[in-house]
């Protein structure tokens, strides 16, 4: 069977309601961001450093900053749900380009969904679980 070669190594990530589709690109350290199909400035959307460096963190990790620029398309959720499924697929994307990588991501828990979502509303509540006061009269 012949392996189909992808232009550009892809990772998806998704957390919360939030999915990040994300693309490798030779171009280095050149990040181009579109949020709902709107292009914004990586620096501004991601104001806090803590965020910015959570999110490239497995590029961090392998080394792999100078050498890739990224193409990241994200839709829904917040600010913080959206910087966890960009940096998911950035290790995605990685292990798509170099299998080896994955030991090193999987072991700081960089390939894994993080699959905590907000609960549904249940009948008779106020909330998922907020229950109205009882009263016995």
């Amino acid at each position: 069977m012949e392996e189909k070669k992808i232009p550009y190594p892809y990772g998806t990530g998704r957390r919360k309601t939030s999915v990040a589709r994300v693309f490798l690109l030779p171009e280095s350290q050149k990040i181009k961001l579109f949020v709902n199909n709107r292009e914004r400035d990586f620096e501004t959307y991601f104001p806090s450093e803590t965020i910015k460096t959570r999110i490239k963190s497995p590029l961090y990790l392998t080394g792999t900053l100078e050498k890739f620029g990224l193409y990241i398309t994200v839709s829904g959720g917040g600010v913080s749900a959206q910087a966890d499924a960009i940096r998911l697929g950035i290790a995605r994307a990685l292990v798509n380009h170099n299998s080896e990588f994955r030991r090193l991501l999987k072991e700081k828990g960089l390939l894994t969904r993080d699959p905590r979502e907000k609960e549904r509303r249940k009948y008779g509540l106020h909330k998922a679980r907020k229950a109205p006061q009882y009263h016995k009269r």
